[in-house]
């Protein structure tokens, strides 16, 4: 059952958790709690945003959406591998692999946008304090948050297009334990060449630029820390980027590692894998953590929530 063509594709098998039929009801357990963590972390942060008036501004409105985005992307791969842990039934319809594929691809990249858009919050914040309220109106944070979630949605359409436009006649097994672009297209038997270019082109302009902003965002930043001179004023500054900046640092890092080091080594696969997963559903719990340990008026809002 290895070998189809495009009309007769009716499914792939998630072969990323097949080598590991020994531990799966421990990785059942583990993920589980793990996924409802996230969706009552993330939610929580969303809510108190919410409810409490005094977060109403941008920098929390980014972070609201922050929330959203981790708990739609852990949706969108962990309830599928969580069937798939619990019955072995490791099968997925090619449709339901287009649409994970797509919304994947959509939230991770309306993240990198929006990661970038905050990041340019605190370095106006930081940069310029006197004209933050003339910059970043509610407004313009509207705007830059619409932004994002087009550009990371027009984004996906382009690549999940390109991607099942290909012909499957190789084999029907995804090594991964999702449906993600390298793993489809390396199925493919048909020329890959428009698929690699345009995720190689629009990709990379759309990521570069994201991570650029970023980067450069955070040289401002740091520049003009340093040249704060009380250790007092220098503590409150960081403070307001520090969350931030650690979210950052474990988006990029682990997703660097995921996408850019393929290798056809068998301990190699198995061990990028595992980093799939701590990209995937170990860095989306960890943000609420980190903003509610770090961010003294978050604390204040979830007590409250806690407390209704």
């Amino acid at each position: 059952m290895d070998t189809y063509n495009l009309s007769t594709v009716t499914e792939f098998i998630l072969v990323g958790l097949s080598d590991l039929p020994e531990v799966r009801y421990s990785l059942f357990v583990s993920f589980a709690i793990i996924y409802q963590i996230t969706l009552v972390g993330n939610g929580a942060i969303f809510l108190a945003i919410g409810l409490e008036k005094k977060l109403h501004t941008p920098m929390y409105c980014f972070l609201a959406n922050l929330s959203l985005l981790d708990m739609f992307c852990s949706s969108t791969t962990v309830p599928k591998m969580l069937d798939t842990l619990l019955t072995e039934d490791h099968s997925i319809s090619f449709i339901g692999c287009a649409l994970q594929l797509y919304f994947l691809v959509a939230l991770m990249g309306t993240e990198v946008f929006l990661l970038a858009v905050m990041a340019y919050d605190r370095y106006v914040a930081i940069c310029f304090p006197l004209r933050y309220t003339v910059i970043i109106t509610n407004t313009r944070c509207a705007q830059l948050v619409s932004g994002t979630w087009a550009a990371g949605f027009l984004n996906s359409v382009i690549h999940t297009i390109s991607t099942f436009s290909l012909s499957f006649c190789k084999s029907n097994r995804v090594n991964q334990y999702y449906c993600d672009i390298p793993q489809i297209v390396a199925l493919s038997c048909s020329s890959t060449y428009m698929a690699e270019i345009l995720a190689l082109v629009i990709g990379g302009i759309f990521g570069t630029s994201a991570f650029l902003t970023t980067l450069i965002s955070y040289i401002y930043i740091i520049s003009t820390i340093l040249k704060i001179r009380s250790a007092e004023g220098k503590r409150k500054a960081f403070s307001t980027c520090a969350s931030h900046l650690l979210v950052v640092c474990l988006f990029y890092g682990t997703a660097i590692f995921t996408y850019m080091r393929r290798s056809s080594s068998q301990d190699v696969l198995a061990r990028d894998r595992l980093i799939s997963m701590l990209y995937g559903v170990i860095t989306p719990m960890l943000n609420p953590i980190i903003y509610s340990l770090r961010n003294t008026e978050v604390k204040v809002a979830l007590r409250r929530l806690l407390c209704c």
